[in-house]
């Protein structure tokens, strides 16, 4: 009998453990987006046993129609942020596109990233507070607005990257949402390609980022990804462009997310 209970005791602890570091969702105090403001986090292995230690931060932005759980539903975001030592944040993105309206006075979703949750995520966990050790990346929409984001903020994201990125949306003029954050495409054409990830690139400083993105061969966004590729090799700013067999899809981000995720690590170690 009291090997019995020894054995029941053993799966308490063990169940209790896998508990502790299961993915929680948490809502963040905000007057830039409706609420309510969630966002997942997953915490690496050995958090809560390790009170000295501080790790880097891996943001994951959904697509248009997700939210916070999108990243989640793609892979296991508890494995990764312990496969790699980082902590990982999931917010959701209201299909803002991730910047600001200038139409919609309500979202303001690029404030509410940079103004709002880093600074919330940095006060509430034990992050490395360097944007050498911050990292932002995301799908479709989220890819757009990780390089969006870490573009206009060095003083944030130093390591961007995008999987299947919108980062040149001008092609669908009707599409995602779009005409409700920027106005319609006919009379705002300007405001609409000032907001694209393409239009940042000639104010990329030299040598200042670790870039890397991906697109599917099959994705309706390959052409525009191929662009941007273009573009940064013309400026000759150096970035990391994979592609390979796939289309807009969970199956493809599942696998498109591990490189990422492998290259934020190495450059983290590099500039501890």
């Amino acid at each position: 009998m009291k090997k019995i209970f020894s054995l029941l005791a053993m799966v308490v602890v063990a169940m209790a453990a896998n508990f502790a570091q299961a993915s929680t969702e948490r809502e963040v105090p905000t007057k830039n987006v409706p609420g309510p403001a969630l966002v997942t986090v997953a915490l690496p292995e050995g958090y809560d046993a390790a009170p000295d230690e501080h790790y880097p931060t891996v943001y994951l932005l959904n697509g248009h129609g997700g939210d916070q759980k999108s990243w989640p539903s793609v892979i296991n975001v508890d494995s990764l942020a312990t496969a790699h030592g980082v902590i990982i944040i999931c917010p959701a993105g209201q299909n803002s596109w991730y910047f600001d309206s200038p139409v919609n006075k309500k979202m303001q979703m690029e404030s509410y990233i940079t103004k709002d949750l880093v600074p919330w995520v940095d006060a509430n966990y034990r992050t490395i507070k360097k944007p050498e050790q911050r990292a932002i990346t995301g799908l479709s929409m989220g890819g757009h607005g990780a390089l969006w984001l870490a573009f206009r903020h060095p003083d944030l994201f130093l390591n961007a990257g995008s999987t299947s990125g919108g980062v040149d949306f001008t092609p669908w003029p009707k599409s995602w949402n779009l005409p409700d954050a920027l106005g319609p495409y006919v009379q705002n054409k300007r405001r609409w390609a000032d907001h694209t990830v393409l239009s940042l690139v000639p104010a990329i400083p030299h040598g200042r980022y670790n870039i890397i993105f991906d697109c599917g061969t099959e994705d309706f966004f390959f052409k525009v990804n191929n662009r941007l590729h273009n573009e940064l090799q013309k400026r000759g700013i150096v970035h990391k462009y994979l592609t390979s067999p796939g289309n807009h899809s969970k199956a493809y981000w599942h696998r498109s997310i591990v490189p990422q995720m492998k290259f934020f690590s190495e450059k983290f170690k590099e500039n501890k």
